[in-house]
This record gives structure tokens, C-alpha cells and sequence, in this order.
């Protein structure tokens, strides 16, 4: 049975049993959504996921005994990971930055209204991010200052074009396809070529991981 005609398959990780349950309840009223367990830290979370298939997996960032950054980073070792979307507040910047660095496919704020939710798992099973550019441009902004920039991330910008470093930046600024397309006067899909072909170039799963990386290698700075 294909992902296209089976319900999304939802694992739910946080220590706090009152939001699993918030979380679970709201998504078994979705005809296209199947909660198929749920978990207290990142390691119970990874022993479930030998036992269970996983589409998506909401994962909190701070847990016991194994946190959800850490969890993130086995479960992106995986020969096919499950999307993996974080929770968090903008009281933990550094936890959510690290979740991205990690692999995970995006956050939500935890107080996030329950479609945004749904939405967001709609989007991390067909295989896309659901960090929305701007709020992840806010988030790296806001931790920047405090994160050196990783080893070796600049001379991995020599592998592209100057067209595909253009595109890049643009994406690390928060734009959308079309919007970059009207920035560079080109047509939207060329954009969607440039963007699938740095992506494959530098080995990045998603918008998500791009972002991360501009910020990484120097290609763009924080706002002022």
C-alpha cells in the first residue's frame, strides 16, 4: 500500500502525557491521519519505531533520558526517516536551531492551532518542509550570534553556480519560489530547477536544511 492511499501514520513524542493526548485526539478526527503510538522521551521513541511504521513523528525538543535532538539525529540514520517536526517556543531558540540541524523537517510553536498541526503533517509525509522561510529566518537570526559557523560549510558554495548561489540567498532571506522569481526576472520554474539542482549538489534534504546552510557557510549574515 502506497503513502497515497493509506492514512499518514503519526507517532506522537513528549513527556508531557496532557499534550500527547491533546495531540492524539485531535489527529484521529482526520480521515487521512493514523496515530500509531506515542512515546515519553527520544529513546522510548526510537524503541517504538522498531516495532511501528512512522510517516511523521511530532517530536518535543526537551525530554528525559533522551531528548528530542538527539532522538532526531538516530532517526535520520535510518535508511528511509520519517518527517520529523519539532516542537518548541521562541524561549528556546538554540533547542529548535539544533532540531533543524539535526534533520528535523520543520517546527511549530507548541500553542500552534490544531490545523496548523494537520496542515504540517500533510506537508512533511508528501516529503517537504514545513519551516515557513520568514519564521526560520527570525529563529536563525535570533541564535546566530551565538553559533560559529561550521567547519567546511563555505567550500561546499564552490560546487555551484553563481545563478544557484543567487537563489540560495534568496531562499535563506525568506522568499518564496514566485517571489524569487520575480527578484531574478526568470520564470518560477526555472527557480524550481536552480533550487532542485543546489539541493542535490550539496546533499540537503529540504528548504529547511537550506536555509540552515546559508546561514552555516557564510552565504548570508544575520539582520542587523
Amino acid at each position: 500500500m502506497t503513502r497515497t492511499d493509506r492514512p499518514i501514520r503519526v507517532a506522537v513524542v513528549d513527556d508531557q502525557p496532557l499534550i500527547r493526548a491533546g495531540f492524539s485526539m485531535v489527529l484521529a478526527g482526520q480521515d487521512d491521519i493514523e496515530v500509531v503510538g506515542e512515546a515519553e522521551n527520544g529513546a522510548d521513541a526510537l524503541d517504538l519505531l522498531e516495532k511501528v511504521e512512522a510517516d511523521v513523528v511530532i517530536m518535543d525538543v526537551r525530554m528525559p533520558v533522551m531528548d528530542g535532538i538527539q532522538a532526531t539525529e538516530r532517526l535520520m540514520r535510518l535508511d528511509d526517516p520519517p518527517g520529523v517536526l519539532v516542537l518548541t517556543t521562541f524561549d528556546n531558540d538554540d533547542d529548535a536551531f539544533a532540531a533543524l540541524r539535526a534533520g528535523a523537517g520543520g517546527f511549530l510553536l507548541k500553542n500552534a492551532p490544531a490545523a496548523e498541526v494537520v496542515n504540517a503533517i500533510r506537508i512533511l509525509a508528501a516529503g517537504e518542509s514545513v519551516v515557513a522561510p520568514r519564521i526560520t529566518r527570525l529563529l536563525l537570526d535570533r541564535v546566530s550570534d551565538r553559533l560559529a559557523p561550521a567547519n567546511g560549510q563555505a567550500e561546499r558554495l564552490d560546487v555551484l553556480t553563481a545563478r544557484e548561489r543567487d537563489v540560495l540567498a534568496l531562499v535563506a532571506r525568506g522568499l518564496s519560489n514566485a517571489e524569487i522569481a520575480a527578484e531574478l526576472y526568470v520564470a518560477e520554474a526555472t527557480v524550481k530547477t536552480h533550487l532542485g539542482n543546489l539541493m542535490a549538489k550539496l546533499h540537503l534534504r529540504d528548504r529547511a536544511q537550506a536555509v540552515v546552510f546559508a546561514y552555516e557557510s557564510g552565504l548570508v549574515r544575520p539582520s542587523p
